[in-house]
């Protein structure tokens, strides 16, 4: 197996006035502080996991170099996949013998794909990307089973099998930007995945062009920036999203709110936003939304998950591995890492079959 130990990959990270490469390796150091010696990574030490933070974190691990830590996560996911190719919702301080959400949702488990892509561009494993391949291709086949006739995709399947009712637009531009991984992983292997194509072209002609497929959670600044973040939508289309709602999201010199009406700014949001921004061509402002948060940053490196501006005070008193791993899957993108850059960049991945392609050759 490849890999590095935290820190030598961090030279990279420096971002004036986010961090120095030096503190990079303190939050590194931090995540990897907080990974259990099975490769699990809770959201911290007591807490739960969930595989889609626990696959943020493992992304950040390999933007810091830290592939040795990195792989073993994913190798954490692939010992515990169940047999319909899922993941439970949450597991007690990631002890796969103690899961607390025996629900699985559609988001987590796709997102596997784009953790094994980000991994396999930044170490070039081979092995590992054919060891990963069956625990893509099952995760991929159990979300693609909930994808409904307008393209969305169901959240989640309940503890008893059955599909839950709606769809989430986070979550599903989170999907489409996991589909897309996977089917970059497809074309490594040489092994087309046709249904795939179509089913990731439908999901984002529903992300473009019909909201009304979706549960309305338009207050959640999420919803806002994720169909950017996540590739769904980019250029002007992009750009024009991101401004229609900024003043509503947005507390300059502060950060990113989570909900709208509430006056807490959250780290990991305005990462994420920052993200989305350098994705659209607009690193200036993104290293910005970086450095308002700096007021978030503990001094062991980690993130403090919010603060309530109304009361001057942190909120809640937890510093999350994803919240330190959003930060820095931003500024690799920033300062211009190639495995980030192509996972959440998007350019070379494959779009699927469009909408408008399947109408052509009906």
């Amino acid at each position: 197996m490849s890999g590095k130990d935290t820190g030598h990959g961090t030279q990279r990270l420096a971002l004036p006035g986010v961090f120095t490469a030096e503190q990079a390796a303190v939050t590194a150091a931090a995540i990897a502080g907080i990974q259990r010696a099975d490769g699990a990574i809770p959201w911290f030490r007591g807490h739960h996991l969930d595989p889609w933070d626990h696959i943020e974190a493992a992304m950040a691990l390999d933007a810091a170099g830290d592939h040795r830590r990195a792989a073993a996560a994913y190798h954490w996911l692939a010992r515990h996949q169940l047999p319909d190719g899922s993941w439970y919702a949450a597991y007690a301080d990631g002890d796969a013998t103690r899961p607390t959400d025996r629900g699985k949702e559609t988001n987590f488990c796709a997102y596997v794909a784009a953790g094994v892509l980000h991994h396999y561009l930044a170490t070039g494993d081979e092995e590992f990307r054919e060891r990963m391949w069956p625990v893509v291709y099952a995760a991929v086949e159990f979300v693609l089973e909930l994808q409904r006739e307008g393209g969305e995709i169901g959240w989640r399947r309940d503890p008893d099998g059955s599909a839950c009712d709606g769809a989430l637009l986070t979550g599903c531009s989170s999907i489409h930007q996991a589909l897309r991984c996977a089917l970059a992983l497809a074309e490594l292997r040489d092994d087309p995945q046709p249904d795939w194509e179509l089913a990731t072209g439908r999901l984002g002609h529903a992300l473009r062009h019909h909201p009304e497929c979706f549960l309305d959670k338009s207050s959640y600044s999420m919803d806002w920036y994720y169909p950017v973040l996540a590739g769904a939508l980019r250029g002007a289309a992009g750009r024009a999203r991101i401004e229609d709602r900024w003043p509503e999201f947005v507390v300059e010199g502060l950060g990113v709110r989570c909900v709208s009406t509430n006056p807490w700014v959250t780290g990991g949001e305005s990462a994420e936003l920052a993200l989305a921004l350098w994705a659209v061509g607009d690193s200036e402002r993104a290293a910005r939304v970086l450095r308002w948060i700096g007021h978030l940053r503990a001094p062991d490196g980690l993130y403090w998950t919010g603060y309530v501006y109304a009361d001057e005070a942190i909120w809640p008193r937890e510093r999350t591995a994803w919240t330190a791993g959003s930060v820095l899957l931003a500024v690799a993108a920033l300062t211009g890492d190639e495995a980030t850059g192509a996972v959440f960049g998007g350019a070379g991945l494959p779009r699927g079959l469009e909408a408008e392609e399947c109408c052509d050759r009906s």
